[in-house]
Parts: structure tokens; sequence; C-alpha cells
């Protein structure tokens, strides 16, 4: 992973945190806020596969889209008049920033957002572009989730501010060959997707990667598109083990790849309408030996301490003894996440099926 996607749905749990478990088990997530905290910093927050965790050493390869948003392109529609007419609104509050020290949208007087998710207030709105352009950086997020604004000399490392910016097709090549090796084989929409790059800003790195053996073109059964290879990439392994996949996991979040590795039709359906939903609002996938066997709509009921379960769907030709593993994988993620049970909602013949299990050997955390 090169990176860990940030998003503000909390049904389960933030999604930074769902890929590291999904990985590693049982680890703290207080582990990663003091990391991603930590000064030295060793992570930075931007805008690269959406919202962003990432390492701090990629600031100097996103400093292109910085200037890009700069001057109003690649942002979202409301920020573009903070690049122009409203410049100087953007500036005020980069100046308050400057003389008075950290600051979060809510800290400005009558800065309460319109009605609607994304109606967000005048200042949360400069503050966002002077984000995007890379003129403040965020220290973190409040408990509320709210972003926390300074100036980069001030948040950043010395050696990060003072590191030479990379003209922009170096940054891209160096963007594209990370993401080439942190997916191992991949086709160009692929490459492109994991940094959110368009077309145009990927073509000729790929062809410069190319020329430098760093991917090699390959062919892979039953891809129509052609695939890149990274040239330290293991093939050959068996697969074993199981694990709960976020929405916002890399395995999962460019669903044309999805499809192509694992068969299957994914999509987030946390805005689509209750009555319209076939698998539930956070459907988490089940992968067990490479395949995924399973979804499951999960639900952290915090106050009463409690994994539910909503809605449980086995996938066409997944193997005998998936429920068994399931069964084992719910029970871990909820002592992770300090949940006492799990409780599995009356469905389907596969949610009854895992129901039976856990009532046969009392297995609730």
């Amino acid at each position: 992973m090169c990176l860990l996607q940030i998003d503000s749905v909390n049904v389960l749990a933030r999604a930074h945190y769902l890929p590291l478990y999904s990985r590693l088990g049982l680890y703290s997530r207080e582990l990663l806020d003091a990391a991603a905290v930590s000064r030295p910093r060793r992570f930075f927050e931007y805008w690269a596969h959406e919202a962003s965790l990432l390492p701090i050493d990629y600031h100097p390869l996103l400093r292109w889209r910085m200037g890009t948003a700069e001057r109003g392109l690649g942002v979202w529609r409301q920020l573009i008049p903070y690049a122009g007419e409203r410049r100087g609104e953007a500036q005020a509050l980069l100046s308050r920033i400057a003389a008075d020290g950290p600051l979060a949208a809510s800290d400005v007087a009558g800065s309460r957002s319109r009605k609607g998710m994304w109606e967000w207030s005048d200042a949360k709105n400069a503050l966002e572009w002077l984000f995007r352009a890379g003129l403040v950086t965020s220290t973190h997020r409040r408990g509320s989730f709210e972003r926390v604004y300074d100036l980069p000399e001030r948040a950043l490392p010395r050696a990060i501010v003072d590191a030479p910016t990379p003209d922009a097709v170096n940054a891209k090549r160096q963007l594209i060959a990370r993401s080439a090796r942190a997916l191992g084989i991949a086709t160009a929409g692929d490459l492109r997707d994991y940094f959110r790059l368009s077309p145009d800003d990927a073509r000729l790195p790929i062809e410069q990667l190319v020329q430098e053996g760093e991917i090699v073109p390959v062919q892979v059964r039953g891809w129509s598109p052609q695939a890149y290879l990274h040239r330290d990439a293991l093939a050959g392994r068996r697969l074993s083990g199981q694990a709960l996949l976020s929405p916002f996991d890399p395995l999962l979040w460019h669903r044309p790849r999805a499809e192509r590795l694992f068969g299957i039709s994914y999509r987030l359906e946390i805005y689509t309408p209750a009555e319209k939903r076939i698998h539930g609002y956070y459907v988490l996938p089940f992968l067990m030996d490479g395949e995924v066997v399973a979804r499951v709509d999960l639900k952290a009921n915090r106050q009463a301490s409690v994994l539910r379960v909503q809605r449980a769907h086995l996938e066409p030709g997944a193997p005998d003894g998936t429920a068994e593993r399931l069964i084992g994988e719910l029970q871990l993620a909820a002592r992770w996440l300090n949940l006492s049970r799990v409780e599995i909602a009356v469905g389907d013949a596969f949610a009854e099926a895992l129901l039976t299990l856990q009532l046969r050997d009392r297995s609730d955390v």
C-alpha cells in the first residue's frame, strides 16, 4: 500500500484504519493515530486517491497537483472562485493562520455550514482551496473528523519543505512506479487510478517505465486490456488465509480491477436508496484463499457493544467451510473494535447458517 484513503463514514470504523486491519489483524488503531501526528511528521494528508494519508516523502511528488489547484483547475466547482475573484478571502484566512496558528473551519465566526453533506460554509471552501493548493496542510483531525489547518513550514519537516520539486512528468512517473509496485500487475487504467491521474498524465510515464524495465508489458488470460507486471512482483504463490475487505481497500477501490481479479461486481451502495440496495449499506467482501467468497453488511453498534451483521451474501461457487471461517473473522473484527459480541440478523439461508454456527458453539466474543 502506498496510501490510506480517508473517508468520513464511520458506520464500522474510519476508512483509513480498515486496510491495515485486513492485513495485520489485531493491531492498535492508536498506533496509526500516533504515527499520523508524530513529530517529525511521518505522514501527511492530501488528495491522492481521494483524501488520503500518505508517507511524508510523497509531498514533493504531488506539488504539481497543488500548483494546478492554485490556478483553480482540477478542484470542485465551489472552490474555483477562491483562485480568482474571491482569492482575497482565502488570503485573509491564510494570514490569520500565519499570525494566530492552526485553524479549523468551525473556528471562523459565522462559518456554520449550510444544509446538505457538501454544502460547506464560505470559510470551509476557502480553507479547502488553500489545502488543495498546498498553501496550508493538515496538522490533524479533531474528534468530529474536522480537519485543522496550518502552514506547511510549521507542520511539515524542514527537509520536506526544502526538498526540490520534481518536474511534473518525473513526479507522475514516480507515482506510477509506486502504484505499479503496490499493485504488482495492473492495466494502465489501474495504474492511473491509484493516484487519480488522467490518461494524458499517465501515458508518457508508463512508456518511460517500460523503457526503463521497471514494468513489463504482459498479457493476462481473461483480461482484454494490456497489462503491466512490476519487475519485482512475485508470481506463482499459493494464497491462503482470510480477511474482510473495506470498500476503501486498494484491492477494491478500482471496481474494474476488482471484477477482473475476483469475478465480482462490487459497488458501494451508501448513496443508493435503501429499497434499491442489493447487498447493503456498508458491505465488506470476505476474501478467503485468494477468492471473494461472501459479503457482509456490517455495523458497529458502539452503545450496545455489538458488531451487527445486517446482511450476509454467499458468492456462487463458494467452498464448503466458508461460513465457519467467516464467523471466525467476524469474531476477530469485533475484538479489534472492542465490541463484546457479534449479532447476526435473520435473513437468507446463508445468514441462517451463520446464525446456526454461532448458536451451536456460543462463539460470541
